[in-house]
């Protein structure tokens, strides 16, 4: 047994030098190519992200900042597509709503949209950001998020106009347009960052949102549209919301951007014409 493992091993360094390789040339290549996946974790480098995730932690922990990235939107910086303001305090009577759904960003005008393209378009929508939310360290950027050591989830914060949009509606198009059942996994993305979840800042929202993820679980399942999954969304308070760089806000509205999208929604409709009269109720 040993001599016929060594006779192995022995012809297995024959075919490798009479290809002009070495164990540790065939290693640093393949090592190369691993690396080239997740290091620096590029916006042009969205594909992989298996790789970035699991092999991201070998090159030290994510530490973050007491301080604002300095990729960051500038605080006079205004929304790309509606001109408004990206920062707070936001105008009076204006509301927060925040979500995850996958990959914040992508471009594929034919096919879907990006998470924040889908509520940013919504009339009644003042402003939109892109950014991490619920991980364990302050401000991270989007290279420490890749490395799926901090917890954080790649969300939008929506500001809304709660007399021309309602929350029922934006939850609508929450549900509808990614898939709520695979747990950390939107499409081919993998990993935390890649969640869904709804982040509530009241407990009138929070009340929706729970009634709406029981109500497209009935129609999930009269459907069959999710081979027997249930919703994985977690439904918790809003956590600090962080900025994500500049070049990922409104990405899919600029010119220019990259035709990646991540986002697979199931194809059920959500009925929400008795969760409006609720909401009505709740706000009176």
């Amino acid at each position: 047994m040993r001599l016929a493992a060594a006779m192995r091993r022995g012809r297995a360094g024959q075919i490798m030098r009479a290809r002009g390789a070495t164990p540790v040339v065939l290693a640093l290549a393949a090592g190369t190519l691993l690396s080239r996946s997740f290091i620096g974790c590029q916006p042009s480098d969205r594909g992989s992200r298996v790789s970035r995730a699991f092999f991201g932690g070998l090159f030290g922990s994510p530490q973050g900042s007491p301080t604002p990235i300095k990729d960051a939107p500038q605080e006079n910086a205004r929304h790309y597509l509606t001109g408004n303001a990206m920062y707070p305090p936001w105008p009076a009577g204006m509301q927060e709503a925040m979500f995850g759904m996958g990959c914040f960003w992508c471009a594929a005008p034919k096919l879907l949209r990006s998470s924040e393209n889908i509520f940013m378009r919504m009339p009644g929508v003042y402003s939109t950001q892109v950014g991490y939310a619920g991980g364990s360290i302050e401000n991270p950027t989007y290279g420490d998020v890749c490395t799926g050591a901090t917890n954080h989830n790649e969300v939008v914060r929506v500001v809304y106009d709660p007399q021309k949009v309602s929350y029922a509606e934006l939850l609508q198009k929450f549900w509808e347009k990614h898939d709520p059942t695979t747990l950390n996994q939107q499409g081919n993305d993998f990993g935390t960052q890649y969640r869904s979840g709804i982040y509530y800042y009241s407990e009138e929202q929070k009340l929706l949102a729970e009634e709406t993820r029981a109500r497209y679980e009935q129609a999930i399942r009269k459907e069959g549209a999710a081979w027997g999954r249930s919703i994985a969304t977690e439904i918790v308070p809003a956590p600090t919301f962080y900025y994500a760089e500049s070049y990922h806000q409104q990405y899919d509205a600029k010119p220019g951007n990259r035709d990646y999208c991540g986002l697979r929604p199931l194809g059920v409709q959500l009925d929400i014409s008795d969760v409006e009269k609720m909401e009505k109720k709740v706000d009176a």
